[in-house]
């Protein structure tokens, strides 16, 4: 089973996910996948059943965070997108990111990030959040895999190859063009069996 597919509660973990984008307003979602993808879209369908129109970016093998986005951007669009990591599971309420977006230029601001309070498994964080709202690559806290990003920032990320985003990121962080904000709400990165059965919980 995928671990977007895992069963939590009546959900599975990305249900959570195109639940809360729908009530949120989004109205398009583009799911890219490589591992057992076929079962994703098998279950998924059009997105019907959550109010949805789903479309899907399937890899022949996985791309990274950022191969894979570079791969989607011909379904995304021109203008900033959500991307959430379909692995987690939170209530963090999307709709913030649909008001963010329109700050996002290609000549500006290229990313917001969702961050989060360190978990036991990530004691030293990913990225640092200063009183201006930037971020930079520095310990503090904890990325959620949930951000609003510019196609700009994936303009020289080839698709169909495999790229991490953590070197985009941190590239757009030292020319001071990365927002963010801090999450103090539920939030699970589900990598485990253990941590499954705290999501279920």
């Amino acid at each position: 089973t995928p671990k977007p597919l895992l069963q939590v509660g009546s959900e599975p973990l990305i249900g959570w996910h195109l639940r809360r984008l729908a009530a949120a307003g989004v109205q398009r979602v583009v799911v890219n996948h490589a591992h057992l993808g076929a079962q994703i879209e098998a279950r998924l369908g059009d997105g019907a059943a959550w109010g949805l129109h789903l479309t899907y970016s399937a890899e022949a093998s996985a791309l990274e965070t950022a191969g894979g986005i570079a791969t989607a951007l011909p379904l995304l669009g021109d203008g900033p997108f959500i991307v959430v990591n379909g692995d987690v599971y939170t209530d963090y309420p999307f709709a913030r990111l649909l008001a963010q977006a329109p700050q996002l230029r290609a000549d500006g601001v290229l990313a917001h990030l969702v961050l989060t309070s360190n978990p036991e498994h990530n004691p030293n964080g990913d990225f640092s959040l200063d009183a201006a709202g930037r971020v930079h690559d520095a310990p503090g806290l904890t990325f959620s895999g949930i951000g609003v990003y510019h196609p700009a920032l994936f303009a020289n990320t080839p698709p169909g190859a495999p790229a991490k985003l953590a070197p985009l990121l941190c590239a757009a962080m030292a020319r001071g063009q990365v927002s963010g904000e801090c999450w103090n709400g539920q939030w699970l990165d589900v990598g485990t069996p253990a941590r499954l059965d705290d999501a279920r919980a």
